[in-house]
């Protein structure tokens, strides 16, 4: 061990602390020097060599973020106040089962172990004596979760990677940023999928943290039970002392005021504690209706993310997983053509990827192109007939209360020319048709002018969440 360790470290760490916001380095940094150590490497010809620092991270999610955030920041301030080069080795802490981790933390200096207590605090841990014994994992009737779904499962892109990101915070300390975290997006995108994650990892961390997953529903189901009994202790008992709630669908909560009132005020009592909540929904905060604007301006008090369709590589990349999942390796050309084919959410992937692999086997053929076109058949009729560019003219039309006609007029008053750059768009994602194809279709525009609406209301998609909404609800319309 060298004697360079606290110093070396602590100076890195005053030097990093100038360069983050308080509450990252709060919450990501500070929190790491209980568990380092520092060596003196020692170069072939018997020369002092490169400075290595260990660092022992509380779990994966969190070493996973600060090696993607900051494990460059943190090796360069180290570097710098050493006047050499150091290496940073991030790993995370063994479990120890037999013993709480607290009491062997008492071994270390004092300012070691304030911020290892401090750490727990921020984490929501239980504030109780070190000597305590560890509390039994919440047996899993409690807390409802599907443990098969997690981060591990769970496969990233471009289409979930915010609201990824954020679970991920969520999920390395809880209570602290993004509370309440409120994804929206429509059905069969992994919503439930990245809740049930958030919870899991949680549980994996701290066993004996108080965690519950329900659908709305089963939420109004209590209030009315409790409602009728009058046991509205009950009611508290059971949400108003949860460390992490996690609930799908809160649309439903729409025209039930009674229900509506205890959400808010088991909302209030969560938030008051810090412990954590995460919600979903099919439509934006705002988008909800016949719900308390006092609610939905507590749903949109932390952070709210989209989960959008996913794209191509993401859909191939989910078929080829579920494939060996189930004993089957996809090749990526069948993957690609049922990608391209599947178009609206993971739901139907899963749908499309179980027929193509029950034909496999029932035909006792190999998986390609030839067999997946057979075998979804009749997935493919319906699409192709139902999705045609004239659909979603009509649609659009209909959506934004325009004639169809004015979709290939030359009238160009904002109130017409931004519905027909959005059915343009659409024509773009949902048909396989060419650009001078969907011009010709919209009075014979040039396909210069296709690509102008798509590349606009693309990129349009991306910051304007009204306008995402939008668009959500007409692919589902289109693709329902």
């Amino acid at each position: 061990m060298s004697t360079l360790s606290p110093d070396l470290w602590q100076r890195a760490c005053e030097r990093l602390a100038l360069d983050l916001p308080e509450q990252q380095f709060t919450t990501w940094i500070r929190p790491l020097s209980a568990g380092v150590t520092v060596t003196d490497g020692v170069a072939e010809a018997g020369e002092p060599g490169p400075i290595t620092v260990s660092v022992r991270v509380p779990n994966r999610f969190k070493l996973d973020w600060i090696r993607a955030q900051y494990a460059h920041r943190l090796e360069a301030a180290l570097s710098e106040v050493a006047a050499g080069p150091v290496k940073l080795e991030l790993s995370v802490a063994p479990q120890r089962s037999e013993a709480p981790a607290m009491p062997l933390r008492r071994t270390q200096p004092l300012a070691a172990a304030t911020l290892a207590i401090d750490a727990l605090a921020r984490a929501g841990a239980d504030a109780a004596p070190p000597a305590a014994p560890a509390a039994r994992p919440q047996p899993a009737s409690t807390h409802r979760l599907n443990t098969a779904l997690t981060f591990d499962t769970l496969v990233a892109g471009r289409a979930n990677q915010m609201a990824r990101t954020a679970a991920l915070h969520v999920a390395g300390a809880p209570g602290v940023m993004y509370n309440p975290l409120f994804i929206y997006g429509g059905v069969g995108l992994g919503k439930t999928h990245l809740v049930h994650a958030v919870g899991n990892a949680l549980l994996k961390d701290r066993p004996d943290a108080r965690v519950l997953y329900l659908h709305a529903e089963q939420f109004i189901s209590d209030v009315v039970k409790n409602y009728q009994r009058k046991t509205f202790d009950e009611l508290k008992a059971k949400y108003h002392g949860l460390d992490l709630l996690l609930i799908d669908d809160v649309q439903f909560f729409a025209g039930k005021d009674r229900t509506q009132e205890e959400f808010f005020n088991a909302f209030e009592a969560l938030l008051s504690k810090k412990a954590h909540i995460i919600m979903t929904s099919d439509t934006y905060p705002k988008g909800l209706v016949d719900i308390d604007e006092r609610l939905t301006s507590r749903f949109d008090s932390g952070l709210t993310v989209a989960i959008e369709p996913p794209e191509l590589e993401m859909r191939v990349a989910i078929l080829q997983r579920k494939a060996l999942a189930e004993g089957n390796e996809m090749p990526e050309d069948v993957a690609f053509f049922i990608a391209k084919n599947v178009r609206a959410n993971v739901r139907e992937l899963e749908g499309a990827l179980r027929k193509v692999l029950a034909y496999s086997r029932f035909s006792h053929k190999d998986i390609n192109i030839a067999l997946a076109r057979e075998a979804l058949r009749d997935l493919l009729s319906i699409q192709n007939r139902q999705i045609g560019v004239e659909n979603i003219q009509k649609t659009v039309a209909d959506f934004y209360k325009i004639k169809v006609a004015d979709m290939y007029s030359k009238k160009r008053p904002a109130s017409i020319a931004r519905p027909r750059q959005i059915a343009m768009y659409l024509a773009k994602e949902l048909t396989k048709k060419s650009l001078p194809e969907i011009g010709e279709l919209f009075g014979g525009r040039d396909h210069t002018t296709v690509l102008h609406a798509v590349r606009k209301i693309g990129a349009e998609r991306s910051t304007n969440t009204e306008l995402n909404q939008q668009l959500h609800v007409l692919e589902q319309t289109l693709k329902g």
